[in-house]
């Protein structure tokens, strides 16, 4: 059984900066993924980026393209997301997830959340 921890969140001025933890636990698929994904309040949850597990390749949302970057130490079962540059449309609850591809629908494995805010 795979656990994902997601930690890092919080409140942060417009254009600032914050780096989420997601901690793997369990078995990982060789050639998976681990991706992050977003749910703002009243909206539905969307994907942010994916990292393929041990290879390293990326995707990232056009929204996000530029601003986060998605990286993984397999030494510590972590894997990061760097966020800058926070816009008034980033907070939500971000999500890590593991599973066979890089949507919503490959993922079988899901942390519990961290919320980010923008403080004014």
């Amino acid at each position: 059984q795979v656990q994902l921890v997601e930690s890092g969140g919080g409140s942060v001025q417009a254009g600032g900066a914050l780096i989420l933890s997601c901690a793997v636990s369990g078995y990982t698929y060789s050639a998976g993924y681990i991706g992050w994904f977003r749910q703002a309040e009243g909206k539905e949850r969307e994907r942010v980026a994916c990292i393929r597990t041990g290879l390293g390749g990326t995707y990232y949302a056009d929204s996000v393209k530029g601003r986060f970057t998605i990286s993984q130490d397999n030494g510590k079962n972590l894997v990061y997301l760097q966020m800058r540059g926070l816009k008034p449309e980033d907070p939500a609850v971000y999500y890590c997830a593991d599973g066979k591809y890089c949507a919503q629908s490959g993922m079988d494995y899901w942390g519990k959340g961290t919320l980010v805010t923008i403080s004014s």
